[in-house]
C-alpha cells in the first residue's frame, strides 16, 4: 500500500479551516496541533516555514497560522513571504519577552511565554471565527 504524505489533502479542507503550526520546538507543535484537533480544527504542524511553503504548493490553503517566533527566519527573503502571507492569513506569533527578534510585521496576535496552550487555541479559534463573521 502506498503511503500517504502528512500533507497530503483529505478532502475536508471545504469544510473544516486548517492551521499550520509551525515550530522547530516539536512540544509546542504537537500539543497545539493535538488541542486544535481536538477542537475541530484541522491542523499541521511544521518545523519551517519553508515546510509551509511547500505545504502552499501542494494546495494547501491555511486559514491561519501559529508561528514559533524562536524560529522566525533573520533572512530578508524568508521574512518578506511571512510578512506577506501575514497579509493574506492570520498569524498567531508566540514570542519570548527577552527575545531581541523584530515582531512580524502585521501579526494578528502576539502572545509571550509563559503561554499555555489553551491561550494559543483560544486565540486562533477567535481570529477563524472573525473570518466566517
Amino acid at each position: 500500500m502506498p503511503r500517504r504524505s502528512p500533507l497530503a489533502n483529505s478532502g475536508s479542507s471545504a469544510r473544516m479551516p486548517i492551521v499550520f503550526v509551525i515550530s522547530k520546538d516539536w512540544t509546542l507543535r504537537v500539543l497545539v496541533r493535538a488541542e486544535l484537533r481536538h477542537a475541530g480544527i484541522e491542523a499541521l504542524g511544521m518545523e519551517s516555514v519553508d515546510d509551509a511553503g511547500r505545504a502552499i504548493a501542494e494546495g494547501h490553503a491555511p486559514s491561519a497560522i501559529v508561528l514559533d517566533a524562536a524560529q522566525e527566519p533573520d533572512a530578508s527573503k524568508e521574512r518578506q513571504a511571512l510578512r506577506n502571507l501575514a497579509e493574506r492569513v492570520p498569524v498567531v506569533l508566540v514570542a519570548s519577552r527577552v527575545e531581541r527578534a523584530v515582531p512580524l510585521e502585521g501579526a494578528a496576535a502576539l502572545l509571550y511565554r509563559p503561554v499555555r496552550v489553551s491561550e494559543i487555541v483560544a486565540r486562533v479559534k477567535e481570529l477563524l471565527a472573525g473570518q466566517a463573521a
